[in-house]
């Protein structure tokens, strides 16, 4: 229901937004919506909430993988952050920037977990001061390559190449 929830906050955005829609899309009852979810803002937190937690416990899934080389997993745990709203699925992301003031502090909490897990990740093979700096650049080239491209499969090359450069080569 929650993911039924954001998407219609994607295709309408928030204000334009009504329970009956959010309802009709989730197959549910509006008494039953609202017997969930106290109010609109509510519902849509709990959305937002649900699908950042989702995207940074598939981050970490990826990093904490052996099954690939570390350049892999970083490229993978970017995907899940970022590359999966590239391309038609940009409205989700539009919806929850628009908003941060709906949505409490979720908003800086959840890209400072994805920064800590990446940059815990790099700290394994370099020295904490370039993991951070690594991370950090490449959290912004994200932003930027996420704002230039038009399909996931794009953002996932462009993502590749900038951990191919910043990352060295090293033994997992």
């Amino acid at each position: 229901m929650l993911e039924s929830a954001l998407l219609s906050f994607a295709r309408f955005g928030y204000r334009k937004t009504s329970m009956d829609e959010v309802a009709r899309a989730a197959e549910i009852s509006r008494p039953g919506l609202y017997f969930l979810f106290s109010s609109k803002q509510e519902l849509f937190r709990a959305a937002a909430t649900h699908a950042l937690d989702r995207d940074l416990a598939a981050a970490e899934r990826s990093l904490a993988s052996t099954a690939e080389p570390l350049r892999h997993r970083i490229v993978d745990a970017f995907d899940h952050w970022a590359g999966r709203y590239v391309g038609p699925a940009r409205d989700v992301e539009d919806v929850v920037a628009a908003n941060p003031d709906l949505l409490g502090e979720i908003v800086e909490t959840a890209p400072a977990r994805f920064r800590k897990l990446i940059v815990d990740a790099l700290a394994r093979t370099v020295d904490r001061t370039t993991a951070l700096d690594i991370a950090d650049t490449l959290i912004s080239t994200s932003v930027g390559v996420k704002h230039e491209v038009e399909t996931r499969e794009a953002y996932r090359r462009r993502i590749a190449v900038a951990v191919h450069l910043l990352l060295p080569e090293q033994p997992d």
